[in-house]
């Protein structure tokens, strides 16, 4: 059997890993020239189900390389006042064993945690490929490429984002709806000056600040080791890109109060960024105008309504490309990385393949759509504290 794998995302890659290690022939089609081509995020907030499904998916070392680069967990979330003003306090619960996938809460860097997950697998995945339909018989399953190639597979899945090619022919009824929410992300590098800027809440965990009808949320990352270092220690065959510590920054609002002349032009949306915080704290302004302007980018929000069962087959889908979900409680990534540890088990498990695959489909509707719903409520919340206490949190941190 082959699996071909539609995206090089966290969850297409966890699966890739997850096949690899249980013997099966796997091909991932990335449409990106490259795994770095395109920016999409920077501080990820990781908890029991991340911990577990890579646990399961990755080879040992590179499960040690993820725990050694994971952020220094925080110990509270803070919600301020646009003008540093304490307005609530979460703690993070009892300490916890960083090294216990079972209890983690913590912060990793999106772009270290993909090389981790792209490690050993080169000649699998395939940049420059995307996926313009498929179709199904009943021996498996034809890729149809944008350039015309096609490829042949056993199982097709659908790893490929919220603008799935292969949901779109496996369920054209599945919706994905514009929230009206906009989030402008960045990224300021902690150097000396940044530091000595950054308020002492945000040293404790991750912290929201509300002011009016915008938000911020901000989060540092700071690595228990340097990814080079720890790469060079613990699997000396993989290669991490250097990466400094940094508070990620995120600004949310409603598209009308978030106006962007070209949302394509990362200084017109630092620009963006800067003016919407512009009665803010002078420190919390200094901290956006630090940032480095070319790692600026914009989400819209958009979630995923939800589906009735349908018919299983040999094509599926995971992560976002199913359950697109709100930012808001930071599930998104969590659950594309259980999705990967389930449908993994289903593929390997020796029982009768769509029947399997049945199975993992009726699972992950049930806890990704609740996923979905949860973030929804908190995409919604009349009230701009809750609503950011949850944005970019998660059960259990």
């Amino acid at each position: 059997m082959r699996v071909a794998i539609a995206g090089a995302g966290l969850g297409g890659l966890c699966l890739a890993q997850g096949l690899v290690r249980a013997g099966v022939d796997v091909q991932v089609y990335e449409r990106d020239a490259a795994l770095g081509a395109r920016r999409q995020g920077y501080r990820l907030h990781v908890d029991a189900r991340a911990g577990l499904a890579l646990e399961k998916c990755l080879p040992p070392p590179l499960f040690r390389l993820f725990l050694a680069t994971t952020g220094r967990p925080g110990t509270r979330v803070t919600v301020l006042s646009a003008r540093l003003r304490v307005l609530h306090e979460t703690p993070a619960g009892p300490d916890r064993d960083p090294d216990d996938p079972a209890t983690l809460s913590t912060s990793a860097d999106r772009g270290t945690l993909r090389e981790i997950l792209a490690a050993g697998l080169d000649d699998l995945i395939h940049y420059g490929h995307e996926l313009a339909g498929h179709e199904r018989d009943a021996d498996g399953v034809t890729l149809r490429f944008a350039d015309g190639s096609t490829e042949r597979a056993g199982v097709l899945v659908g790893a490929d984002g919220v603008n799935s090619a292969v949901r779109r022919t496996l369920l054209p009824g599945a919706r994905v709806v514009d929230t009206g929410a906009r989030v402008i992300y960045g990224k300021t590098l902690l150097d000396d000056a940044a530091r000595r800027l950054v308020p002492p809440a945000m040293h404790d965990g991750f912290t929201a600040i509300t002011g009016g009808h915008v938000g911020l949320a901000a989060g540092l990352v700071e690595f228990r080791r340097p990814p080079p270092d720890a790469a060079a220690a613990i699997a000396p065959e993989v290669r991490l890109s250097p990466a400094a510590d940094y508070l990620m920054w995120a600004v949310s609002a409603r598209h009308d109060r978030l106006p962007v002349p070209d949302p394509e032009q990362a200084a017109a949306l630092h620009a963006a960024a800067c003016r919407a915080i512009r009665s803010w704290h002078p420190d919390l302004r200094a901290l956006l105008a630090m940032a480095s302007v070319e790692e600026t980018f914009l989400i819209r929000v958009r979630t995923s309504r939800r589906l009735p069962a349908w018919a299983p087959s040999r094509v599926t889908v995971l992560g976002d490309a199913i359950h697109a979900m709100s930012p808001a409680r930071g599930s998104g990534a969590n659950t594309a990385l259980m999705d990967a540890a389930n449908l993994c088990a289903a593929l390997t498990g020796g029982a009768d393949l769509v029947a399997a695959i049945g199975g993992y489909e009726e699972r992950m509707r049930d806890y990704g759509f609740a996923a979905v719903d949860a973030s929804r409520q908190a995409e919604t919340s009349g009230n701009r504290g809750a609503l950011l206490r949850r944005l970019f949190t998660g059960p259990g941190r």
